[in-house]
């Protein structure tokens, strides 16, 4: 998200613009998430930043100028019972009428589409095939390279300890490496906004969760390429890998924390799933794994906006595992709102004040 925030910033003609990163450009939730990118949710906001961040990853090559070894399988939900199917067909009415090319397909059609399935128990199944996966860390240091190329700096291996305040404004950044007078503080801090903002007096309800995931070893023969499949009453998905697949779940029991330990015996669970929905990947031979953060808000929608209290101090964040899949059309949005100008959606919606105002309540059902 800072990578492509930086870069849009400096596309528009911005000087002066310091990335702070604690570690290695990418060393945090950027890289390590699943690297799913789609259109496909329940809320219409969701569907038009997603859109607009397909449409970039289609043009990466281009703007700014990298392979992110994106590729457009689809993504393929899994229902198994008639609420769900009912949900998303109302999603899928929602985003045809936006554009977006996704369907409701019986059991038969998802397994000639994933032949690992067994079909038992399936209710129905959506296919959106304009949806894929792409390359995380290839994203961030395309951006990153671009961004480097116009003038940014990047102050890797320097930790924010905390902020300066003069009035209504944040004044300086303070470093283990030096203070930052600034005009402007833009946070994308991930699972660890809550403390950044707290340091400027701002609130941003932000909780990190630990979120798993495994790779096989090389399969011989090879793995067809498959969907983005997502086997939604479990939240157990999988999806091609270079020669090999990708595994994830959720597991639903798991504290709040920034643990990023890896722990085999979570492989358990999703074994336990896959032995009833797609028995081949149980006995599959895993090769690594890792573990992440995702950064989840009590909607499990973004924080995007300009705070009120703090004029000066703008934040995208809480994306609850939809920030890679949204950060292009993110970076526009908060160009826009530095430059003060009428963004490309309205994001008014996702303000961090909406849990303090009472706003209406939308949350996002689509979530993994």
């Amino acid at each position: 998200m800072g990578a492509s925030i930086a870069f849009h910033l400096a596309e528009a003609g911005v000087s002066d613009i310091v990335v702070v990163e604690r570690g290695e450009l990418a060393c945090g939730s950027s890289g390590k998430p699943i690297g799913g990118v789609r259109a496909h949710f329940s809320d219409p906001l969701n569907i038009e930043l997603g859109q607009r961040s397909l449409c970039a990853y289609r043009d990466f090559p281009h703007r700014p100028g990298a392979d992110i070894r994106l590729d457009t399988v689809g993504y393929l939900f899994l229902l198994t019972d008639e609420r769900q199917a009912a949900d998303f067909a109302e999603s899928v009415r929602l985003q045809n009428s936006l554009g977006v090319p996704s369907r409701m397909i019986d059991a038969d059609e998802a397994r000639r589409l994933c032949p690992y399935l067994s079909t038992e128990g399936l209710v129905a199944a959506v296919h959106s095939p304009t949806d894929g996966h792409a390359r995380p860390r290839l994203v961030v240091h395309g951006y990153a390279d671009a961004a480097d190329r116009a003038g940014v700096r990047f102050a890797t291996h320097t930790r924010v300890t905390g902020m300066d305040t003069t009035g209504d404004r944040v004044s300086a950044v303070h470093t283990d490496r030096g203070t930052v007078a600034c005009s402007t503080v833009i946070c994308t801090a991930g699972a660890w906004s809550g403390r950044i903002g707290a340091m400027a007096g701002v609130d941003l309800p932000v909780r990190p969760v630990r979120r798993q995931l495994a790779f096989t070893e090389r399969l011989s023969p090879s793995a067809p390429r498959i969907p983005f499949t997502i086997d939604f009453t479990s939240s157990a998905y999988f999806h091609n890998s270079d020669d090999g697949l990708l595994f994830g779940l959720a597991d639903s029991r798991q504290a709040d924390g920034f643990d990023t330990t890896w722990t085999p015996e979570w492989l358990d669970l999703f074994r336990d799933v896959v032995r009833h929905r797609a028995p081949a990947l149980a006995t599959m031979p895993i090769a690594d794994g890792w573990a992440g953060l995702y950064e989840v808000t009590p909607d499990h929608n973004a924080l995007i906006g300009r705070c009120g209290e703090r004029p000066n101090f703008l934040y995208a964040t809480g994306f609850s595992g939809h920030g890679f899949l949204q950060a292009p059309a993110v970076g526009e949005v908060v160009r826009d709102l530095y430059l003060k100008r009428e963004p490309c959606v309205d994001i008014a919606p996702l303000s961090a004040d909406r849990f303090r105002t009472g706003a209406a309540n939308r949350p996002e059902a689509h979530v993994v």
